[in-house]
């Protein structure tokens, strides 16, 4: 943190040692700011990928339904309730995490499994294409959820970035600048209470001799 000015020394070596740091933060916050604006170009990009995710569910999810209510119009709904009882649950879902710009964020390894969960005999074509469609909308659910894991995470980062830029933009570069004015204005005043000090004692020996 930048001293209070009271507590700082108005000395050479301080002075040097304020401007170091002052060229430490300047350079901190043209990273963070970097960084910053990095993270915000792929947080939409991001964006983007969810609204495509967001569509093709919605279509997805229409065509599996349309494909199921002609399976009941041929089979029947209780025949399709009792294959529906039968169905397998999804086996698992492994979480791990991925990596952006040196942010972690959430990684989904979904288990869905293509084995067929009801027998050929007296069932209809689109039983099979709805089915089909089901685990192409719950895989796509999954990459949507991913993605949302990733927004998520970003935003998080991209506020935190935005508070340490602005905390070295408003507030301890512009603390280093006053201590750096402060300090200057104190030697320069040295300077003429010295210079002033020397004339004065030039000017008594001159008069002595």
């Amino acid at each position: 943190m930048a001293e209070r000015l009271e507590d700082v020394k108005p000395t050479r070596m301080e002075l040097l040692r304020i401007r170091k740091r002052k060229v430490l933060a300047e350079n901190g916050h043209d990273l963070l700011s970097e960084k910053k604006d990095a993270l915000i170009n792929e947080f939409f990009k991001i964006v983007d990928k969810r609204r495509e995710l967001r569509d093709e569910l919605e279509d997805i999810l229409e065509k599996s339904f349309d494909r199921l209510i002609e399976a009941q119009m041929v089979m029947g709904t209780g025949d399709i309730e009792s294959i529906a009882d039968g169905a397998k649950k999804m086996e698992g879902l492994e979480i791990d995490s991925d990596n952006i710009m040196g942010v972690e964020v959430p990684k989904l390894h979904p288990e869905v499994s293509e084995e067929k969960f009801y027998g050929y005999a007296d069932t209809s074509v689109r039983l099979d294409e709805a089915v089909e469609k089901f685990r192409e909308a719950l895989e796509i659910a999954l990459e949507l959820a991913e993605v949302e894991g990733k927004l998520n995470r970003l935003s998080e980062e991209i506020e935190k970035a935005k508070r340490r830029v602005n905390s070295l933009e408003y507030n301890y570069i512009p603390k280093l600048e006053a201590t750096i004015k402060y300090i200057e204005r104190q030697l320069e005043e040295r300077e003429r209470e010295d210079f002033f000090r020397r004339k004065k004692i030039k000017s008594m020996m001159e008069e002595e001799s």
